[in-house]
């Protein structure tokens, strides 16, 4: 199997695990957007444990992605195949963030029980806090992920790697997705609730995903093969050296002097 089909086969199997995980985690976590979010966790702290898992495996995959296309963007522009990772990086981290902030929920919702009712509002605040944490968190990690995503994205409509379409695609859905996340910073709302903003990056990614594992990832464009010198081919050597006559700076044609 040669590289890029490695590639291709590694990236889109990265795209599918991260999204299967964070929409499984969306799906098991409890609902802590309602004033009882203490009680929904002590009720269902095993659920909490599980959500923050599989966040996090949606972390790893994240940056995962930019690591497995690195080796064959760099032969394209190394420095912005380079910044795609890092951004990615950034993504995870701010993720992780998120997940610590989410887990340390926990222990506030056992303490719950044993708080006298007059007190269990301090708990409430302090998990508010935790919450808000969490948001903001998840913001610097989508905006992370919005620069990370477009600089791969641009490497494919360069190279056409990918079908200028699918990456055009991508490139237009980063950009609605970075809109979302203005919105949500200036209106101190919670990034996931412009879903029709987001809708868009998340069905391209799986779309990417399908044809890079059924598809693959393309050969670089003659264009950018000329330009880079990737593929290009040994030609012939063409000597440098001008003819010359053997006798004489000019050559004399047959039958006409000595």
């Amino acid at each position: 199997m040669n590289s890029p089909r490695r590639t291709s086969i590694a990236t889109g199997a990265l795209l599918v695990l991260a999204t299967i995980a964070a929409l499984a985690a969306a799906a098991v976590e409890p609902d802590l957007t309602a004033n009882n979010n203490l009680e929904e966790v002590a009720d269902r702290p095993n659920r909490l444990a599980l959500a923050a898992l599989l966040y996090l495996v949606a972390a790893g995959t994240s940056v995962g992605i930019a690591v497995a296309l690195y080796p064959l963007l760099q032969k394209i522009n190394a420095a912005v195949a380079l910044a795609s990772v890092v951004f990615r990086t950034i993504e995870a981290v701010f993720y992780t963030g998120a997940v610590v902030n989410l887990l340390s929920i926990l222990p506030l919702a056992r303490q719950l029980a044993a708080t006298p009712a007059d007190e269990q509002a301090a708990l409430h605040t302090l998990a508010d806090s935790l919450l808000s944490m969490r948001e903001h968190s998840t913001l610097v990690a989508v905006f992370a992920f919005n620069v990370g995503a477009l600089m791969y994205y641009s490497l494919f409509y360069r190279s056409r790697l990918v079908p200028r379409w699918l990456s055009g695609w991508g490139i237009a859905a980063a950009l609605l997705f970075t809109t979302a996340c203005l919105l949500a910073l200036f209106s101190n709302r919670p990034v996931t609730g412009y879903t029709l903003l987001i809708l868009p990056i998340a069905v391209q990614e799986m779309a990417l995903a399908i044809w890079l594992l059924v598809k693959g990832l393309q050969p670089v464009s003659r264009s950018l093969a000329g330009a880079t010198g990737i593929g290009r081919e040994p030609g012939p050597a063409v000597s440098a050296q001008p003819l010359q006559a053997s006798h004489g700076a000019t050559a004399k044609p047959r039958g006409f002097g000595k």
